[in-house]
């Protein structure tokens, strides 16, 4: 009998710690379909930023620099001009990316750095406790806003690749959702262009993922499911924000 699905090659054989109903198993996944596809793993470094992102370097196969908080695009930078003929990824969360990291991804992202980056957006701080995020959306609860985001006192959540796309360095942009299937087919489909135009040297690349963190918003699995499904999505519309390819 053959075989048809099997554990990635650039996934280790582990058990992850994500909460059930977490999300960033299943980009895992998809981000490693991608790299055996290309035949990537031997010559990638990924860049670990601080956040439930920080164990890349224990859940994939291949080589991974930790960077401090939010400094991942900045690091990767180093890399790629270090050692050009490897390909080099960044995972981040959003409260890295978003917040603490503001300059670092909008300054790689102009400059056109030859990287892709992989951003995982929950609207919290997952690791630390729940605190509210730039992406949390008005109205959440979080452990710092407990009567919900205040649009007029913490202003409109970010969104990030939006703000990205504007900029002339960067030549691919989509956000994504693994909330179902259809949507998880659509998110492989992005990652592995993202990770094309770096193979193809098209320069900076960068997907969003919306992706479920159901022990801080206090939602069973399911209902956080739908959440990302409902409330996200009609906020963080999903989309090919920019694509160089067809300009």
């Amino acid at each position: 009998m053959q075989q048809v699905f099997t554990r990635p090659a650039s996934l280790k054989d582990v058990q992850t710690h994500f909460c059930p109903g977490c999300h960033h198993g299943t980009v895992h996944r998809l981000t490693a379909e991608a790299l055996d596809e290309f035949d990537l793993r031997k010559k990638t470094i990924g860049v670990a930023s601080i956040g439930c992102s920080v164990f890349l370097y224990s859940y994939f196969n291949i080589d991974v620099v930790e960077s401090p908080h939010g400094r991942a695009p900045a690091v990767a930078t180093g890399v790629k001009r270090a050692r050009p003929d490897s390909f080099v990824f960044t995972y981040q969360g959003d409260g890295d990316l978003a917040a603490i990291g503001t300059a670092e991804i909008i300054h790689a992202a102009n400059r056109g750095e030859d990287i892709t980056v992989i951003f995982v957006n929950n609207t919290t701080y997952g690791m630390t406790g729940g605190q509210m995020a730039p992406t949390t959306l008005v109205g959440q609860k979080t452990s710092t806003s407990p009567y919900g985001r205040n649009l007029e006192k913490e202003g409109a959540p970010v969104r990030v690749t939006e703000l990205l796309s504007n900029l002339d360095g960067v030549a691919f942009a989509a956000r994504v959702a693994v909330n179902n299937p259809r949507n998880l087919m659509d998110a492989k489909r992005q990652i592995k262009k993202a990770f094309r135009y770096q193979v193809e040297k098209k320069g900076f690349s960068f997907v969003e993922v919306l992706a479920a963190c159901p022990t801080n918003w206090g939602m069973s699995p399911i209902e956080a499911n739908e959440r990302v499904g409902g409330e996200m999505c009609d906020y963080f519309k999903l989309g090919v924000y920019k694509n160089t390819e067809n300009l």
